[in-house]
């Protein structure tokens, strides 16, 4: 795997619409979460894993960064696998395809919310824990997750254009339900598993059209309009759909 710093880019996407792309200096796309949210304790990836999600986040900078320059139509998955530094087979050992490449970035989100949802007091009620949650993820306190955000945009502007980045984006929200029904339903109870299944598709929802929604105007990071607040709104109107 290449040790180079990776570029700042504007999103995990192709090239950056105007006004999307990151200032100079900014941080480097978040490291690999060292694990998802479970149900109970869990044991730490092993070294191996690590190394694997190290790489995999490699070609996904690698990506993310040539997308930006050229958009995913003038890149190779050749030219992604030389600016990560590793060999076509190993990118072809990870993913299926360029637009495939950025997966990581778009998960890792997923994966930190899950986590904060699944370390709150089991006893917190549902509609409450899943809007601490989402509101915490997705609050800003530092120009790394700034930039996060305006990487996300960038590729959702992006998928517009982008069959192939589309689909990448929903499976990922999908993965990211399926993964959340375990944790959902601690904070359920005795509740029917279709409630569970519905709650744990609003709170997903609930961020994929925020960002969705946010990623098609210029508003900040943060305040009125932002993935926070959109994402917040999405929630309460999803949850009162779905209370008795």
């Amino acid at each position: 795997m290449s040790t180079r710093s990776a570029k700042p880019v504007a999103s995990a996407g192709s090239a950056a619409p105007a006004g999307s792309t990151p200032p100079a200096g900014s941080p480097a796309p978040p490291a690999p979460p060292a694990s998802s949210a479970s149900t109970g304790p869990a044991k730490g990836p092993s070294l191996t894993e690590r190394r694997k999600a190290a790489t995999q986040f490699e070609i996904a900078r690698a990506a993310a960064e040539l997308f930006t320059e050229r958009g995913p139509d003038a890149t190779t998955t050749e030219e992604i696998a030389a600016r990560a530094g590793v060999a076509l087979r190993t990118f072809y050992r990870y993913f299926r395809n360029k637009q495939d490449a950025v997966a990581p970035l778009l998960a890792v989100g997923g994966d930190h919310w899950r986590e904060r949802l699944a370390a709150m007091p089991p006893d917190t009620a549902l509609p409450e824990a899943l809007e601490a949650a989402i509101a915490e993820s997705l609050t800003v306190r530092g120009e790394l997750k700034a930039e996060g955000l305006r990487w996300t945009r960038g590729l959702l502007r992006a998928a517009a254009a982008d069959p192939a980045l589309r689909t990448v984006w929903y499976r990922v929200n999908r993965e990211s339900e399926d993964r959340l029904v375990p944790v959902v339903a601690r904070f359920a109870g005795d509740a029917d598993p279709l409630e569970v299944r519905l709650a744990a598709a609003a709170a997903t929802d609930a961020i994929r059209v925020a960002l969705e929604t946010w990623s098609e105007t210029d508003a900040d990071v943060e305040g009125p309009g932002s993935p926070r607040d959109l994402a917040v709104r999405c929630l309460r109107r999803f949850m009162d759909g779905i209370r008795p």
